[in-house]
């Protein structure tokens, strides 16, 4: 990883070639001039008040309810007279009470990009970043890998990339997550359907975790008497403990990720959810029928949790209808009529054992059990349907609530019902006599800060950042990951020397991650800024930007994450970036990342040669807001792109390629304007394998403020027909 801090702020990103040698591919273009957008309804209900949160404190334990009737639709008119509270036992006075609406308005979704046809199944745009006040629902969709089967893995891998392309909403954050691996950069809570769509490819049957084949271990030969001294039936018994006991390392292991899960949900926005796919466990060992308190205990630890974090936990078992029978992977040689009788008995046995786990976890947490589901994505819609609103419903606990039994505190029952006839409640069940204020860990050690502002989804706002990463490809070193991030100065603390001179110091942590979670890249360093006073406000105006440059050794999806921290006065600030790097050795045509610039001629100022015509003229003076770090236009400017296309086909009578390209430009996912599909008029390149090519297009005056994507296709006609589009995108801003 190779890194540099810039003075002044602009930093030239060709990708591996000059910015003289791009070919432009849409001269001069200007975007429509479009009418102002109707303002967008605000949401009626507020998400952020300061009552809409699960507490557990010494002057009150407030929890969440849901109440439908008995065909699932929720009830939203109930006063605090319809309800009865209890905490273990002894009936509590409901002092506080609301009733919270999580709908979002009536609007119209966001309409498609439109593709050009010559690009069929184009890939969805990038979408911005949400803000923590744009998040209806946070979802975490945790993937069971370390129990789940082969079979139920393969259902599971459809029906997610089925909720991320259908059911995953404007306003939704969303995290993919496997109990058999670490949180990684592909396991971060995002908008982003790429982060989403590569965190499904790493949803893949664990070799190394509890499942089979299918639902149910497939009977098998009888061991042999003698194996190790023992006789069959020894070795029976053996191998059932073996079982046992491999059955319990794998579920408190799932449950204790699921508890790391919940405890980084709980400062997190939104209404918050917990959705397990999971092939269940078991309660019971099922020897001797006895309660496995281990499980218990782990479960009895996230249903805590989990009213603490304001979270509910939905379970899915992903095996479905299930047959119980003999199936061909069964192995009955060797055995007798009762013998494989007795194995198959096991299986309804097993099947409800493993199913009462998953719903004593929901039941617990306020969510629900769904099974017998064939179709996973009808069990998705059963829980995004359950989160249109909820209750608040409070009260003052006694004083013994929070006092320790023989140094513990105690686990409390909280029972909730509703007296109106044939209606059912739904709420959290409990918590351990642990108040808020003493469970809670605040961030005080700057490696805390910086590990809290790295994990968030958000970019941290104490120290403003704009983190821009790009795929690039050199013939010699191959691909690479190119990032550069802005700083704004201003939000850094700089003491006055005696010469006058202002000195600074930032501390910068970067993270680069593979789509398996692995680290494959990282820098941590601090720097000691200091500025003439002449130039300090300059910088102030500017900014500066860290540049970093990570080799790639194969293809996949990576994410670069920062943190930029501020030792004087403790400021913290963050960003992500996530970029796809393809595979440049299977000769596709492929496109660079694209680099995106303002130029406004009414301000630049040329050289000295007198003619204002001459457009070889060097541009002594740039707008930092228009760089390819910050990207903040103007409207009434141009806009310059240049990016590189990599493995054309080459025509083999002109030895040059054939390539049409053609340029989107999209507004909270909508299209709003498309050049025409046009030929890419090249020359002659010294490297056919990397193609430059550049544009620039004046924007529209009446366009209206906000974040844009600009988006382009180019379109190989001499590739076959599955590889004869690539497509590239990159966010801008239109401030005035």
């Amino acid at each position: 990883m190779k890194t540099s801090l810039v003075l002044p702020l602009f930093i030239l990103l060709a990708l591996g070639t000059s910015a003289s040698g791009f070919r432009q591919t849409n001269g001069g273009e200007t975007f429509p001039q479009t009418e102002q957008a109707s303002a967008q309804q605000s949401q009626a209900q507020q998400t952020k008040k300061d009552d809409d949160v699960v507490r557990i404190s010494v002057t009150l334990v407030q929890i969440d309810a849901v109440v439908t009737d008995q065909r699932g639709r929720h009830i939203s008119d109930l006063k605090p007279e319809d309800f009865e509270l209890f905490e273990d036992n002894r009936r509590q006075r409901i002092t506080n009470f609301s009733y919270v609406n999580a709908q979002p308005a009536k609007s119209e979704s966001a309409a498609p990009a439109r593709p050009s046809p010559n690009a069929p199944g184009l890939p969805p745009s990038t979408t911005a970043r949400l803000r923590p006040d744009q998040v209806r629902r946070t979802i975490a969709l945790v993937v069971d890998d370390l129990g789940m089967s082969f079979e139920s893995i393969a259902s599971v891998r459809d029906s997610l990339k089925k909720f991320v392309d259908e059911q995953m909403q404007p306003g939704d954050l969303v995290a993919i997550l496997r109990t058999g691996a670490g949180i990684g950069a592909l396991q971060q809570f995002t908008s982003d359907k790429r982060l989403l769509y590569a965190a499904i490819q790493r949803v893949r049957f664990n070799l190394m975790g509890g499942g089979g084949l299918g639902a149910f271990k497939p009977v098998q030969r009888a061991p042999f008497a003698g194996a190790g001294g023992l006789g069959a039936e020894e070795m029976k018994q053996a191998i059932a403990s073996t079982d046992v006991t491999r059955a319990e390392i794998f579920s408190t292991g799932t449950l204790g990720a699921l508890n790391l899960i919940v405890r980084g949900l709980k400062d997190l926005p939104g209404r918050k959810s917990v959705v397990l796919l999971s092939d269940g466990f078991s309660l019971f060992r099922s020897a001797n029928s006895q309660a496995n308190f281990r499980v218990l205990e782990a479960v009895r630890r996230i249903v805590d949790l989990a009213n603490r974090a304001s979270v509910i936990v939905y379970t899915l078992d992903p095996r479905g209808m299930q047959y119980t029978g003999l199936t061909p992977a069964d192995n009955t040689a060797f055995q007798t009529t009762a013998e494989v009788g007795r194995a198959v008995g096991t299986r309804p046995g097993h099947l409800f054992e493993t199913q009462g786990g998953l719903n004593y976890l929901a039941d617990q947490t306020g969510g629900f059990f769904i099974k017998n589901v064939n179709n996973l994505s009808e069990g998705f819609n059963r829980v995004l349907d359950d989160q249109r609103g909820y209750y608040l419903i409070g009260y003052i606990p006694e004083e013994a609530t929070f006092k320790a039994i023989q140094g513990k505190r105690p686990f409390h029952n909280i029972g909730l019902k509703v007296k109106r006839a044939g209606l059912v409640v739904r709420s959290r069940t409990g918590f351990y006599g642990i108040s808020d204020e003493e469970s809670g860990a605040t961030n005080t050690t700057a490696a805390q800060q910086i590990v809290s502002a790295l994990t968030s989804p958000f970019a941290s706002g104490d120290i403003h950042l704009k983190l821009t990463s790009l795929f690039g490809h050199e013939a010699k070193e191959g691909a690479f990951m190119r990032s550069i991030m802005h700083i704004d100065a201003r939000d850094i603390s700089f003491s006055e020397e005696q010469d006058g001179a202002r000195k600074g110091m930032v501390e910068i942590v970067a993270f680069t991650f593979g789509d398996n979670g692995e680290i494959v890249g990282r820098e941590a360093r601090s720097y000691s800024l200091s500025v003439r006073s002449d130039g300090f406000q300059n910088l102030l105006e500017q900014g500066f930007v860290y540049a970093i440059d990570v080799p790639i050794k194969k293809p996949g999806g990576y994410q670069l994450r920062v943190a930029v921290r501020d030792p004087r006065t403790e400021k913290v600030g963050s960003a992500s970036q996530f970029i796809d790097v393809p595979d440049i050795d299977k000769n596709r045509l492929t496109l660079s990342g694209l680099v995106v610039s303002g130029f406004d001629p009414a301000t630049a100022k040329r050289s000295s040669s007198g003619d204002p015509n001459n457009s070889e003229g060097a541009i002594e003076s740039i707008d930092p807001s228009t760089t390819p770090a910050v990207r903040m236009l103007t409207r009434g400017i141009f806009l310059d792109y240049g990016f590189l296309i990599y493995n054309a086909e080459l025509d083999p009578k002109t030895r040059k390629p054939q390539l049409e390209t053609q340029v989107l430009l999209l507004k909270d996912g909508k299209q709003v304007f498309a050049t025409k599909v046009s030929p890419l008029v090249v020359g002659d390149e010294p490297d056919w394998k990397h193609i430059p090519a550049s544009g620039r297009l004046r924007l529209g005056d009446d366009l209206s403020t906000g974040e844009y994507m600009i988006q382009v296709i180019v379109t190989d006609k001499l590739a076959k027909d599955k590889f004869r589009w690539a497509t590239q995108w990159m966010d801008f801003e239109i401030v005035k």
